[in-house]
């Protein structure tokens, strides 16, 4: 078979899953070929191959692009001819593919776009500018598609000089086509009414232009789109009440046909000028307030226009803002409209969201409780509700609550036939109760003129309580409301619900026992305050109740079914089971080896087949929460129970779980006595250089080889393989840290004598680095080192170490980076090491001293800054709240760090305390060195502070 025909066939197998994971392993090998990314074009681009592999080619180009395009130094990896030839081909071939390729390939061009325009890609511009025509809108439809791309990633950047160019430059080429190209389309839209397929393919373009539009406008408003202002918005405000039954179904109550997304873009760039550029948009917003209005007042209530709906409240709420545009909201006869017309309509459940609940649970959660990628009705409604009670909260809450009670009359009137209104009743009650936004934590701020604890003893404790309630929506409502307003509850308060909730694990309603999870997991994740480490919940509460929840949990997850997809459907009940674990401690040990063996078991399931990046995350949390509370001797049984799975996962390279077992396994040899040998045996395989290449590795296994150094450095015979780690991570941008961390462990576990033949060796190292391609991060991380030496090997070891490259060198490394980096450093514990580190220097007599004299003064001078600056204020706390934080993400990419069992920075001090304790420490030697220089502290250095930053000195001075 020629090469295409082979990465075809592998691409084929890849959408199989029986064949998947081998062809994958296969095409990963091919990609080292030259050409291979042009053979994947070239695929995509044949029309005589099955729609499935042509679609698995351009999912593999795209991601063959992001991995193997440029270096982290943005230097191209594929040989210039490969990447020429790409760039040649790449954009006719997208223009000329059908919808769902080239949503693939554009994402490869933004990809190569992002690094390679303008300047490593000059041509691109004009190429595109070059094919728009007046008349050849299947051309257009495809260069739009290749603009968009390219120009959609400015709309997340910083503003820079540098963007702003490149903007300046494409507009100055693009934007009188561009906007003939607009009167074009309309003209031809008026031309070709009764035309179906020609009007949907001028709508196809007409959507790529408003998204062009927005891209051109979303840094700043372009002077061209400032003096076209009026062209521009005005036919955007025509299409926005545009309608032609021949763009519309019917039959489909589902999908968005191409005029609903039409309008659905044109909110989203009104909204963007009603909020960035109302000084140049404001004389125009009315109309598009009306417009607007009679849009909301007149749509379906089919799902198809949610995302419509939802953008247009969404500027309505933009508008409402604005105070002048406030006050057409502001009297009591527009809110009874607004809640008659829009609130009441959009809050109310429909058939579709009842079926939703019934046929998918999942996405009926994303959708209520996290916001996912599709906008409800019912949360942009209550956005809306929200700034306009911000407004007028009086106004707001007397009116509604004056409509939704009403409701509420007739619901108790017929509980069976009209509980959809106890529903409206509840969910608008809680959107006028929150203050602000919810958060992760909760609700933070409530309104002052509702009882929310009145409403909860009448409306909601009924539903927890009772036997049998209209319909489990109005279960889930009372759940949800414990879940929403948790903080406005006591402790006493929640301890009394739990049992409540632990009981609805029980229930056979899919939703009701995930949301009772939920809420129990947000319920024990609650804190002593937002920034506090403590939750209130602690293990003496769930004494009683712990092993019955675990097992409650777990046997709902079983439940879920057996195939690794199914298993792992739910990750909100294995959320739960890890915050049980983790508040429950070491109460359950009893239990861990039984729970161990079902938690394997499910890494067993899930391995064949990883689908669910979160259940996936949470169930080594839970494994790490067991061996963090395990004794001795459990953990040694523990760990004989995880570790043939473990094996069988790195054996069978399966990528998104290595990162995990890595810090598991790095974790056990940390806290062994001593190092088994089904763990040892990993010593040697780690060095190799294929384990290192996987991003998501490489700081999970930089803790593993550090905790055998650390345990048993003698495992390693020779050492000249672990400083290649080391050299192989120093050299990189992206794995500067982990290389330090390394280098932190080499020098204070390796005994000094096994090491110093290879001393010279890492200094030159670092030394190449910081000369060749330096980055702030890498200058500070080099500064705290060297001050870690200093403190725990002294002063006469770090002017050694650097020396020893060439001498008198180190003047030139302390007195041009590590000196004035000191007061620039801005975590807490790196500033400590470096000041420990200085303070040794200043405090005693040293060859730093008699050698580099000149370098007292001033190495005095950047500690008393550093502890006179008011840098404490807005240096970085160490506390993460990593319940919260989730750093999940796609897997076999990144790294994503359990929290369970993270890794403490190494403190050289811990009886230093890390905001005042170091600055006494530090006065005490710099009294020392002002005795020692005859007063050349105090004459020399604080003499030459601003007078505050004296005074702050002073005070200090006198209190030590």
């Amino acid at each position: 078979m020629s090469d295409l025909e082979t990465v075809a066939q592998y691409l084929a197998d890849s959408v199989v899953a029986a064949t998947s994971k081998s062809a994958e392993k296969n095409l990963k090998q091919l990609e080292t070929q030259d050409g291979f990314g042009l053979t994947l074009l070239h695929i995509v681009a044949s029309s005589n191959l099955p729609i499935a592999t042509r679609l698995a080619g351009a999912l593999f180009f795209k991601n063959f692009i992001r991995r193997k395009w440029i270096d982290e130094n943005g230097n191209h990896l594929l040989s210039a001819n490969n990447v020429e030839l790409i760039k040649s081909e790449i954009v006719p071939l997208m223009i000329s593919l059908p919808g769902n390729l080239q949503v693939q390939i554009g994402e490869a061009i933004s990809v190569i776009a992002d690094s390679d325009f303008p300047e490593r890609w000059p041509t691109l511009l004009d190429d595109l500018v070059s094919k728009l025509s007046p008349t050849d809108m299947v051309t257009n439809k495809g260069v739009l598609s290749v603009a968009h791309s390219i120009f959609k990633r400015w709309r997340p950047l910083f503003r820079t000089d540098e963007l702003f160019l490149e903007i300046k430059m494409v507009l100055d080429k693009f934007t009188v086509p561009f906007l003939n190209l607009m009167k074009s389309v309309d003209e031809q839209i008026d031309s070709k009414k009764n035309d179906q397929a020609s009007l949907e393919l001028l709508f196809d373009v007409l959507l790529l232009q408003i998204k062009l539009y927005y891209d051109f406008n979303c840094q700043d408003i372009p002077e061209f789109f400032e003096d076209h202002i009026q062209e521009g918005m005005g036919m955007w405000h025509k299409y926005l009440s545009y309608e032609n039954p021949l763009l519309e179904d019917p039959d489909d109550s589902e999908h968005a046909g191409v005029l609903i997304r039409v309008k659905t873009s044109i909110q989203e760039l009104v909204q963007l000028y009603t909020t960035r550029y109302e000084e140049f948009f404001g004389p125009m917003i009315n109309e598009f307030i009306q417009i607007t209005w009679n849009l909301l007042v007149n749509v379906s209530n089919q799902p198809k226009y949610d995302i419509l709906v939802s953008k247009s409240l969404s500027f309505l709420t933009a508008v409402a803002r604005i105070p002048k545009y406030f006050e057409a909201f502001n009297s009591e006869t527009a809110m009874h409209s607004i809640t008659e017309q829009i609130i009441l309509p959009n809050f109310t459940l429909r058939e579709e969201d009842v079926e939703l609940f019934e046929d998918d649970p999942m996405e009926y959660i994303r959708r209520d409780l996290e916001g996912s990628d599709t906008d409800t009705r019912r949360r942009s409604c209550s956005d809306f509700l929200s700034e306009l009670k911000e407004k007028n909260e009086v106004l707001v809450t007397n009116i509604i609550l004056e409509h939704v009670k009403k409701f509420y009359e007739q619901y108790t009137a017929n509980p069976q036939e009209y509980w959809k209104y106890k529903d409206l009743y509840i969910n608008l009650f809680t959107s006028l109760a929150i203050k602000g936004t919810i958060t992760h934590t909760g609700v933070s701020s409530t309104n002052s003129l509702i009882d929310i604890i009145d409403f909860f003893t009448k409306q909601i404790l009924p539903d927890l309580t009772s036997t049998a309630v209209p319909h489990p929506i109005l279960r889930i409502d009372a759940i949800k409301f414990i879940y929403i307003f948790r903080n406005q509850l006591n402790k006493q308060q929640l301890i009394e619900l739990l049992p409540l909730l632990a009981n609805f694990l029980n229930s056979d309603e899919y939703l009701v026992y995930t949301y009772a999870a939920i809420t129990i997991e947000r319920i024990l994740a609650i804190r002593e305050s937002p920034s506090s480490p403590v939750f209130i919940f602690n293990k003496g509460d769930l004494s009683g109740s712990a092993q019955i929840l675990i097992t409650n949990l777990l046997g709902l997850i079983k439940k879920q079914g057996d195939t690794p997809e199914k298993l792992a459907h739910n990750e909100f009940l294995i959320r739960a089971v890890f915050k049980v674990l983790q508040t429950a401690e070491d109460t359950l040990q009893g239990m861990t080896p039984e729970l161990m063996t079902q938690f394997i078991g499910i890494v067993d399931i899930i391995s064949k087949n990883p689908s669910n990046p979160k259940f996936s995350h949470y169930v080594f949390e839970s494994i790490g929460v067991l061996l963090h509370y395990a004794s001795s001797p459990i953990l040694d049984q523990i760990v004989e129970l995880m570790m043939p799975s473990f094996f069988h996962i790195l054996s069978e390279d399966i990528q998104e779980f290595i990162p995990y077992v890595f810090q598991l396994i790095a974790y056990a040899v940390e806290n062994l006595q001593t190092i088994p040998a089904s763990i040892q045996q990993l010593s040697q395989p780690i060095l190799a250089p294929s384990v290192w290449e996987l991003k998501g590795n490489v700081p999970a296994v930089t803790r593993l080889l550090k905790a055998f150094i650390k345990k048993n450095y003698s495992i390693f015979s020779d050492l000249v393989p672990v400083l290649g780690i080391f050299q192989r991570l120093i050299a990189s941008k992206a794995y500067e840290v982990h290389g330090f961390d390394l280098l932190e462990c080499i020098f204070f576990s390796i005994d000094l004598e096994v090491l110093r033949p290879f001393i010279k060796q890492i200094a030159i190292l670092l030394l190449q680095r910081l000369q060749s391609s330096k980055t702030e991060r890498y200058v500070k991380k080099l500064t705290v080192f060297l001050g870690l030496v200093a403190y725990k090997l002294g002063p006469d070891f770090v002017v050694f170490f650097i020396d020893e490259v060439q001498e008198g060198v180190f003047n030139q490394i302390w007195s041009n980076f590590i000196i004035p980096t000191v007061p620039t450093l801005g975590n807490l514990l790196d500033r400590k090491i470096a000041l420990l580190g200085m303070n040794s220097i200043i405090s005693s007599p040293s060859t730093f001293q008699s050698k580099y004299p000149d370098l007292m003064i001033p190495t005095a001078s950047a500690v008393v800054s550093t502890i006179v600056s008011d840098s404490v204020a807005t240096v970085k706390n160490d506390f993460v709240d990593l319940d919260n934080i989730e750093e999940i993400s796609t897997f076999g990419s990144h790294f994503s760090r359990l929290g369970s069992i993270a890794e403490k920075n190494f403190d050289p001090a811990p009886e230093v305390d890390i905001n005042d304790g170091i600055k006494l420490f530090v006065l005490q030697g710099l009294k020392k060195f002002n005795e020692m220089s005859n007063n050349l502290l105090l004459t020399s250095v604080v003499s030459q502070l601003p007078e505050s930053s004296q005074q702050i000195f002073n005070q200090l001075w006198v209190t030590q």
